[in-house]
């Protein structure tokens, strides 16, 4: 099994200005598409029809803060239409209104996003033998002393009885279209409460598992 995450939003706490005016962002969303290694052409194929649809050219990586109003109704319809008839796909988010967070968990950031891989994903992973985690090495990256990986592996083993075994390999976004498909929807959970753009939400909704934190 490949799960593939990205993340839209930041960590960081400039929580006194607007954001983009200098502030940070008030909230922030974690994607991930949960697939079978067998299937992993298949979201590929959406992300190279929204590239079409948008007429954009497939050697610049196209974003989900790129994509026009229409590109992300495209794409949600498409998503939607194709997680249907795929139930072995899964998709889940989850996003975090920041302003709610505790001063004393703002000190170290890695812990929230770690806590947040953990509350989205373990349960839906600790039944599969070996599970590989592939995010954008551009992501997120805050100091820590436990890396996530070994935070997750603790998690799994010790409080969850699995014996998953899970692995993680970078890969570069522009390299790889499964980690643009999990930005769109990053992107576009994201956007439904930094800036209420709700249209691709509205589509996606009932076919996601969209979990919040502190809303």
């Amino acid at each position: 099994m490949n799960v593939y995450l990205d993340e839209s939003g930041d960590l960081g706490w400039k929580l006194d200005k607007p954001f983009g005016k200098g502030g940070s962002s008030r909230y922030l969303t974690i994607a991930f598409l949960i697939t079978p290694v067998e299937k992993v052409h298949l979201p590929k194929r959406i992300v190279k029809k929204t590239y079409k649809f948008e007429k954009r050219n497939t050697k610049i990586e196209l974003k989900g803060k790129d994509l026009t109003k229409k590109g992300i109704e495209f794409f949600s319809s498409k998503t939607s239409n194709f997680l249907e008839n795929n139930k072995d796909i899964k998709i889940v988010t989850i996003t975090v209104k920041k302003e709610n967070v505790s001063y004393h968990i703002r000190q170290d950031s890695n812990k929230l996003y770690n806590y947040m891989i953990n509350l989205a994903l373990l349960d839906l992973i600790k039944d599969y033998p070996i599970v590989t985690l592939i995010p954008d090495p551009r992501s997120i990256k805050v100091e820590s002393k436990n890396s996530m990986l070994d935070y997750l592996k603790i998690k799994l083993w010790f409080e969850k009885s699995s014996s998953t075994i899970i692995k993680e390999t970078f890969q570069e976004s522009h390299k790889n279209l499964n980690l643009q498909f999990v930005d769109f929807i990053a992107y576009i959970l994201w956007s439904r409460y930094e800036l209420n753009q709700a249209k691709g939400y509205n589509i996606l909704k009932s076919c996601i598992d969209n979990k919040l934190l502190y809303l």
